[in-house]
């Protein structure tokens, strides 16, 4: 076969020698440190979630003896940031589209920045409410803005990985909380709370300085008409100049711009006004679209009613349940159940663009049943025991770090990297806009009446409810969520509008693909 390949190629000359190396399997391509880089700087604004998160479980057990605060007022303060952050996820979308989205990362981290001044200054409850709002909107903005940048600078062989970075620092933003809790714990009351609130606005300001070296996403950039700087943007961020290429094409596409227009300055059509993109999107979708809202809105829904902010944000509650019963052992628990978070998550971001986005997501649900159901029963024991059972001790605390295991490997971040990637362009910040909506006032709602749950139906009913929640979502999970790994952002909106019948499409989709490659080499 060796010697008759120069013949067969009509080149004449001596048959090539094959080496050993030749023989050897292709080398996984390296990871693009570009996209890395503008990815994790991005992802970055996450770390302003996760530590308002953290920080406000045990925060709130000074506050409320420093300002006498009820039940209430601690459920509300604790959820509220929640509900305002819908006012910065309902801007971000515009403002995004309006100076960027680098500069939208840049206006959520000064927002944050504010808002956590007010509260470390706070003089009494209703000023905490203010930089609790003020901060809110950062958090709204972040929240949108990370996962969008992330997804349209990644290149598809990554995407999952890079796109995963949110999840990753809302992880490490939750466990820098928990550590701030119990290292200034020891302080007096009026000041250790103001400390741990406080003190975040430092990463802020590291993140305004580093966002200026990112580059503007190259979606953004044709969608201004600046070919030439996307062009630049999208040789950097992808795995070779073919991809960088093939980019291009499908957001010009998706754009309206024709193929043969090179310009590095080009006038983009006129696209659908805002009013006409929510239409689009809510009171005249196509079947496609249809279905892309309910996967990209369900996602963020089952993500929050499973109940992952109840045992982020109420783990010293839990625990004293459990029978850790002083403030020093609980806040100590609470930074096992953040670094467990942060371990996990690290695990799935090196799997996401290996395994794919279902069978991670799927086995990630099925573990959180099984932990949501064990932490029920053993709460359930240990209050109606009259004595200290220990093996439902066990079981609560066990079930407590497993639950925040699994939701970490698949859960958490392929709620963000799957909403991220499944939009078309032209309805991609307003449609993640909207899944962060509703991912905000699911989490304010399970944070504002946690406790008040418990009180109804006891807290192992509360994680019984959250068992049930989980195994609709499931099913919700395996029915209508194609498989997104792999395939461009252009390709994956192909893969909708069938509903319960995506299997077929797929298949049908992956011989389209094959017949092309085969024509494509025939023509070689």
């Amino acid at each position: 076969m060796a010697d008759r390949k120069p013949e067969e190629n009509g080149v004449s000359g001596k048959p090539k020698q094959l080496m050993i190396a030749d023989f050897d399997p292709p080398k996984p391509a390296k990871r693009n440190k570009y996209a890395f880089a503008c990815a994790m700087l991005a992802s970055m604004t996450s770390i302003l979630l996760g530590y308002d998160i953290g920080v406000m479980s045990g925060a709130k057990l000074y506050i409320k003896k420093d300002f006498n605060c009820t039940k209430t007022q601690i459920e509300i303060l604790v959820g509220i940031l929640n509900v305002y952050s819908l006012v910065g996820s309902a801007a971000a979308g515009k403002t995004s589209d309006w100076i960027g989205r680098r500069y939208t990362i840049v206006l959520a981290g000064a927002i944050f920045f504010v808002g956590a001044i007010l509260m470390g200054f706070a003089t009494n409850y209703a000023f905490l409410m203010v930089g609790r709002f003020v901060a809110g909107i950062g958090v709204g903005y972040a929240l949108m803005i990370a996962p969008v940048y992330t997804a349209e600078v990644s290149p598809a062989s990554a995407r999952g990985f890079l796109t995963s970075f949110p999840e990753v620092f809302i992880n490490a933003g939750i466990l820098l909380g928990y550590i701030s809790n119990y290292a200034f714990s020891k302080l007096p009351t009026n000041l250790g709370w103001r400390f741990m609130l406080g003190i975040g606005a430092i990463p802020s300001i590291f993140l305004a300085v580093g966002v200026l070296g990112m580059p503007e996403s190259p979606r953004w950039l044709v969608m201004q008409g600046r070919l030439g700087d996307a062009k630049v943007v999208l040789d950097k961020t992808s795995d070779s100049l073919e991809e960088s290429k093939l980019r291009l094409a499908d957001i010009k596409q998706a754009a309206g711009i024709p193929e043969d227009c090179n310009d590095d300055i080009v006038q983009v059509p006129k696209r659908s006004d805002e009013d006409a993109i929510w239409k689009e999107l809510l009171l005249h979708p196509t079947p496609t679209v249809r279905h892309i809202l309910i996967a990209g809105v369900g996602i963020h829904f089952f993500q929050q009613a499973s109940g992952i902010d109840a045992v982020v944000l109420y783990s010293p509650e839990i625990f004293k349940k459990a029978g850790i019963v002083k403030d020093t052992p609980q806040l100590l628990a609470t930074i096992a159940v953040g670094f467990v978070k942060t371990i996990f998550i690290l695990v799935a971001t090196f799997f996401l663009d290996k395994v794919g986005r279902r069978p991670l997501l799927l086995s990630s649900v099925g573990g959180m049943i099984v932990s949501l159901m064990g932490l029920g029963i053993g709460l359930t024991v240990i209050e109606h025991s009259d004595q200290k059972v220990m093996w439902a001790v066990a079981v609560s605390i066990a079930t407590v770090l497993s639950y925040v295991a699994f939701f970490s490997i698949g859960m958490g971040p392929i709620t963000w990297v799957y909403s991220s990637e499944i939009f078309p362009l032209r309805l991609r910040a307003q449609g993640c806009g909207i899944g962060v909506a509703m991912n905000r006032v699911v989490s304010g709602v399970i944070s504002m009446t946690f406790l008040s749950l418990t009180e109804a139906i006891t807290i192992g009913g509360a994680f019984f409810l959250f068992t049930g929640i989980a195994m609709v979502a499931f099913v919700f999970f395996f029915t209508l969520f194609p498989e997104t790994h792999g395939r461009n952002l252009e390709e994956v909106e192909q893969l909708f509008g069938t509903y319960f019948r995506w299997r077929s499409r797929a298949v049908e989709l992956k011989r389209k693909k094959e017949a092309e490659m085969g024509t494509k080499k025939a023509q070689e």
